[in-house]
């Protein structure tokens, strides 16, 4: 059987989609390709998927037939581009996928000349198939391309389609957003135990009422000011404690932290 799926870097989050692939049969374990430095890894992800693994990435590039990802760290992209240049240009061109943050579209099709690609900014809740990502189709990229690029993603949670402007703003919300999420946990927890709950019921407690929380704004499509509406009866317990809150600025800390981190990702982008 043909290789379709070409996966380069066999890290976290590339195992993530990985899996996911594999076990809702989108691929094939034998259509699937992984090139990994690291034999000990290369030898986890072969017994563990079935699928074929090297440590040659030009072996990626030359027998792909539908898609190459790119999950791999941004700053030895360079050097990959350069080590599969000699094989340019390519009788068929298959779709390239990169999760690499900071490189552009310009800088990916620069690379990689008449290649369809797809930027795209995945979250770090796409390991337990509950993902939000972003994707930016670049010049070459057709209907199929997309339709490809949003199948690929589906498989790890829900999928967005923004223009590549956007980009850094999603990295400060969704792509950072899991580490605010987890600080409040943190904190909901902690401010459990200091009114006496044992750790292990805090923590029980902390996180279910995110996720049930989550989940109730997703199903119901409520808006979350009319929920906390809901939640916060006249003089009562609730308002006490989003009082609190306000007087600390959680609100604006929230937006800060967005902010901050779209920044950041503006400046390592350049």
């Amino acid at each position: 059987m043909s290789v379709k799926f070409g996966l380069i870097g066999g890290g976290v989050m590339g195992e993530a989609l990985l899996s996911r692939l594999v076990n809702l049969g989108i691929y094939q374990p034998s259509e699937i390709i992984v090139s990994e430095p690291v034999a000990s890894r290369q030898d986890f992800l072969n017994q563990k998927y079935g699928v074929g693994v090297t440590g040659d990435n030009c072996q990626v590039f030359s027998t792909s037939e539908e898609v190459i990802f790119l999950a791999i760290k941004p700053q030895i992209f360079a050097g990959i581009a350069q080590e599969i240049s000699h094989l340019l240009p390519f009788s068929s061109f298959p779709l390239l996928v990169s999760i690499l943050a900071g490189v552009s579209l310009s800088h990916l099709e620069t690379a990689f000349p008449n290649f369809p690609v797809v930027r795209a900014m995945p979250n770090t809740p796409a390991t337990v198939g509950a993902g939000m990502t972003a994707i930016c189709p670049g010049s070459h990229v057709e209907a199929n391309h997309r339709e490809t690029a949003r199948q690929l993603f589906s498989a790890v949670g829900e999928v967005v389609e923004i223009a590549e402007t956007l980009m850094d703003a999603v990295t400060g919300l969704s792509g950072s957003g899991p580490a605010y999420v987890a600080l409040m946990v943190e904190a909901l927890a902690d401010g459990g135990v200091s009114v006496g709950l044992p750790r292990a019921v805090a923590s029980q407690l902390a996180l279910q009422t995110v996720f049930g929380t989550a989940k109730l704004l997703q199903e119901t499509k409520i808006h979350p000011a009319e929920l906390k509406d809901r939640v916060t009866s006249p003089g009562g317990t609730t308002i006490a404690g989003v009082s609190e809150l306000e007087k600390a600025g959680f609100r604006s800390a929230l937006i800060q932290a967005v902010k901050a981190a779209a920044n950041r990702s503006q400046e390592l982008g350049k």
